[in-house]
């Protein structure tokens, strides 16, 4: 690559740098603000630092429940997405069975659904089970994924066969294989994936809107509204807890960031 190029993949790097950053500055200086600030200050720093916010923030709603009740469901649609999309991916991409081809096709189809066309459906089967206000309710319905399984599937299709041929001579069962040789090997792909659909859970925002109407079952991304007035919005504390919400969401992404990229590159290599 040329000098030129080179300065021009720079540039072209900090502008998007400048642009997903800016963003959060802007929300962490807000954060520091007084209420009157926000709507006065024609700066982008504030006045005077209130790192007290945070802690108002804090207490100004039972952040703690809604930060429980948020990790709860999204441990739970992860688990969820690991165990049941990796094993309908393995049977796609391995098991012969009739019509595959043709349900895999149906599947795909799913993608292309929005989800406001299922919300209806799913919560009427949610309220008729008595699953309102529950972790069943924010959990179960989501605990499979078309993505995920196109996503593992692409995957356990670059697999050699011939390493799980190897295992089945030596007197390995169906599920054998799967758990000692696809699984290990798929390290990356159940990553990315974990990281995909953590980051769904967490900021999910209309689902657990519906299925909740009890304080104490809110999730993180229901509890923000909580700044929001009839009469005028808390800007200050508003950013103060949408930025602490960020931080679970930032940290998963830096911890599997090497995964992420390794899923992505290596998915779809073998049709």
């Amino acid at each position: 690559m040329t000098r030129g190029g080179r300065i021009g993949r720079h540039l072209a790097l900090i502008a998007g740098s400048v642009v997903v950053v800016v963003p959060f500055l802007w929300m962490f200086t807000t954060s520091l603000q007084t209420r009157a600030e926000t709507y006065t200050n024609t700066s982008i720093l504030p006045t005077s630092w209130h790192w007290e916010n945070y802690a108002k923030a804090w207490t100004a709603a039972p952040f703690a429940q809604y930060y429980l009740n948020s990790a709860i469901m999204a441990a739970g649609i992860v688990a969820g997405h690991l165990v049941f999309d990796a094993l309908a991916a393995y049977a796609f991409a391995r098991l012969r069975f009739p019509l595959r081809n043709t349900l895999f096709v149906i599947l795909l189809g799913g993608l292309m659904v929005p989800t406001f066309v299922t919300i209806i459906p799913a919560f009427t089967i949610v309220a008729d089970l008595g699953w309102i206000d529950t972790q069943a309710a924010l959990i179960v319905p989501r605990l499979a994924d078309v993505f995920g399984i196109v996503l593992l599937r692409q995957y356990f299709a670059t697999i050699p066969t011939e390493l799980e041929e190897a295992a089945r001579i030596d007197g390995c069962s169906r599920a054998g294989t799967f758990f000692r040789i696809v699984v290990p090997l798929s390290t990356p792909a159940f990553a990315t994936l974990a990281i995909f659909s953590f980051l769904f859970a967490w900021n999910d925002f209309l689902w657990p809107l519906l299925v909740t109407n009890n304080d104490d079952m809110r999730t993180i991304q229901i509890g923000l509204n909580s700044f929001v007035g009839r009469y005028g919005t808390s800007w200050n504390y508003l950013m103060a807890g949408t930025l602490t919400a960020t931080v679970p969401s930032i940290v998963v992404f830096l911890f599997f960031q090497r995964a992420l990229v390794r899923g992505i590159a290596s998915t779809g290599l073998k049709d």
